[in-house]
């Protein structure tokens, strides 16, 4: 029984030791110190203009939330198109309503002006 869990053992071992080596040789062949340079901030190349704490919108996390939701769509319409011919018409009213009711959410939020951004 021990032999059919031995390539799993094997594989532990050798990735475990591999990390510990690789972990001594950064520590090893690597700088002691951080310089200025690592150590400076760093946002989209150029230097932060604002704490990194400042506070967001709450727009942006709404659009945010939007965007997973309407894009999460595509996660139904896959598999469905896939099966499409298996699954018959009762699956495309299905569909039909399913995006039918994703359409009237969109409008609901393109209405409210959650899409718009000052």
């Amino acid at each position: 029984m021990i032999a059919e869990y031995w390539p799993v053992l094997l594989f532990i071992v050798v990735a475990a030791g591999l990390g510990l080596v690789l972990l001594a040789v950064g520590m090893l062949a690597g700088p002691r110190r951080p310089g200025a340079e690592k150590l400076a901030p760093y946002e989209c190349g150029f230097e932060a203009f604002e704490d990194a704490r400042a506070r967001f919108d709450v727009r942006y996390y709404l659009l945010a939330i939007l965007f997973i939701i309407f894009d999460l769509e595509i996660a139904f319409l896959f598999p469905w198109a896939v099966v499409f011919k298996q699954i018959g018409l009762v699956a495309l009213i299905e569909m039909a309503l399913f995006l039918l009711l994703l359409v009237v959410g969109f409008a609901y939020v393109w209405k409210k002006g959650a899409l718009e951004w000052e």
